[in-house]
């Protein structure tokens, strides 16, 4: 019979370290896969200026991966990762992902207004 001869705390803020670096790789999975659609959409449709009936479908690409570099953003600094410019490069986020990383869509203020 093994005995853990760690004090109680000790042992309680290993877990909460390991919850926390599996949050932060749940986010940072899924900031990926948010440019990775929005990469694959600029690529579908490269040309110098996107058609307007296309615009909406760029805009929702662009606001889900700002909102998942948002949700990445806070949980690092959770961690007490403070540098934001790190993720950026690495991630090699672009301009507008960056402006709106934060802002809520339209849809979830206007149901929470009714």
């Amino acid at each position: 019979m093994s005995r853990d001869l760690r004090p109680p705390v000790d042992i309680l803020h290993y877990e909460i370290v390991q919850e926390q670096a599996s949050a932060l790789g749940r986010m940072g999975r899924t900031l990926e896969q948010a440019l990775a659609q929005l990469r694959e959409f600029d690529a579908a449709h490269a040309v110098p200026e996107i058609p307007t009936a296309m615009q909406p479908a760029r805009r929702k690409l662009v606001m889900e991966a700002g909102q998942a570099l948002w949700m990445f953003v806070v949980q690092r600094e959770a961690t007490g990762l403070r540098d934001s410019r790190h993720i950026m490069r690495t991630y090699n986020v672009p301009a507008d992902v960056q402006q709106c990383m934060g802002l809520a869509p339209a849809t979830d203020v206007a149901k929470r207004r009714s």
